[in-house]
């Protein structure tokens, strides 16, 4: 049976379809006579609520890692070539032997040497016991003959000055001719000048002659004893000492042999410590600084923890070894990688859940990666809640459930929480 809508105008053109589309009109204008309208307009304004999962922005410390192939030196390396060209003597170290600092690790042929050395030596002594000789005999000896000729002149001059002195009297009394007074004079004027030329001498020996004996004996001595040193050194660069303390890597000649000139005879390498240098781009150079600590990983797999010690844009074309850089980021902001949304324009943003349980579309910049993680440089402050599941298209401002045990996952502890572990670990 069919129902016609006596409020609507009857078509003739009206099929069943039509009918049985407007019959719910029918009914609810019966509802509505019956009181029912203000339900029906309840469920009409309610909005449409989103289930999502959030995590808590937190502040972590992430780590920077730049890998990078390097080539491992030594602490030290000492590749040791003769000084002197001669057959070797005999060999005290072979490959692999441990050897310290300044320890001998080969001798060459040096029987001329020792004697030209022994030789100079005895010059040396013998320049040596002639200044010893001069400083203390000659000199003193000198100055004691000129002190004595001044000594000598001086009695005389005061003798001379007396019998002047005498004379003169006498003449003035008239009972001296004048004669013997001009005698008189001439004696003390001689008297005078002895005692001038011996005290000048003296004067010449203190100043002048100690000083050049001194510098004559002074002068033999440095020029013996440089001579000697020198056929000394020479006997030395026929021992060969090592410079470093480390291992013998390399020995290639044996005893008899004679080393071509600037050939290393031994190379020893302090292997205690390696130094790996890097190939980096200059971009993830500019990363790292003097101190960051970092993981050199052999080709065994094997780790050995170490830190930077120099930051240079240098490009090393021959790295051939792994080595991994960490740089510690303390106090970043962090928060899981998939509540992070790459928008239109290229830029990134996450959407953060209000006190209005609302999602808003933040933009943020990211930083660090680490793991399935990611730094927030710019754009979120801590314990702000952001989505991890549901984010990917989710309109601005959109009404949002949070699962509540999805969130307690991403919870940070609460204080004095894992202070037994802490303690534990300490």
């Amino acid at each position: 049976m069919e129902i016609a809508d006596p409020g609507l105008p009857h078509s003739s053109n009206s099929g069943p379809g039509r009918l049985r589309l407007v019959k719910p009109c029918v009914i609810s204008i019966t509802l509505l006579a019956l009181g029912f309208m203000p339900g029906c307009a309840k469920e009409k304004a309610e909005e449409a609520v989103v289930n999502v999962q959030v995590a808590t922005v937190e502040k972590k410390t992430l780590q920077r890692t730049v890998e990078a192939d390097a080539i491992l030196f030594p602490l030290q390396q000492s590749a040791i070539v003769p000084k002197i060209t001669a057959p070797v003597k005999k060999f005290y170290v072979n490959r692999g032997s441990r050897v310290r600092k300044g320890q001998l690790l080969a001798v060459l042929e040096n029987r001329d040497l020792a004697a030209a050395a022994q030789e100079n030596r005895g010059a040396f002594d013998q320049a040596q016991a002639a200044y010893a000789t001069t400083m203390a005999a000659s000199l003193p000896e000198e100055i004691q003959k000129s002190q004595l000729d001044v000594q000598v002149a001086k009695e005389a001059l005061d003798a001379a000055q007396k019998v002047f002195d005498s004379r003169q009297n006498l003449f003035n009394q008239g009972a001296l001719p004048r004669r013997d007074l001009d005698q008189a004079s001439v004696n003390l004027v001689q008297a005078r000048s002895q005692y001038d030329i011996a005290q000048k001498h003296l004067n010449s020996v203190l100043a002048v002659n100690r000083e050049q004996e001194t510098k004559s004996a002074a002068g033999q001595l440095e020029s013996a004893k440089g001579k000697y040193r020198g056929a000394k050194a020479q006997l030395s660069y026929s021992e060969i000492r090592s410079p470093i303390a480390g291992a013998v890597t390399d020995r290639p000649l044996y005893a008899g042999e004679i080393p071509a000139s600037g050939t290393p005879l031994i190379t020893v390498m302090d292997l205690s410590q390696v130094i790996a240098r890097a190939h980096l781009p200059q971009d993830q150079a500019a990363l790292l600084k003097v101190g960051d600590k970092g993981i050199i990983t052999a080709p065994n797999e094997q780790e050995v923890s170490g830190f930077v010690t120099v930051v240079s844009p240098a490009l090393d074309p021959n790295s051939t070894t792994v080595e991994i850089w960490l740089q510690t980021i303390p106090d970043a902001l962090v928060v899981p990688s998939v509540a992070v949304l790459t928008v239109a324009d290229g830029g990134t943003s996450v959407m953060v859940v209000g006190s209005d349980n609302r999602a808003h579309q933040t933009s943020v910049k990211v930083g660090v990666k680490q793991g399935d993680e990611v730094q927030i440089v710019e754009g979120l402050q801590a314990r702000e809640k952001v989505v991890t599941v549901g984010a990917y298209g989710l309109p601005d401002k959109v009404k949002v459930n949070v699962e509540k045990s999805n969130e307690a996952e991403h919870e940070p502890a609460k204080p004095g929480a894992g202070k037994e572990s802490d303690k534990d670990e300490k």
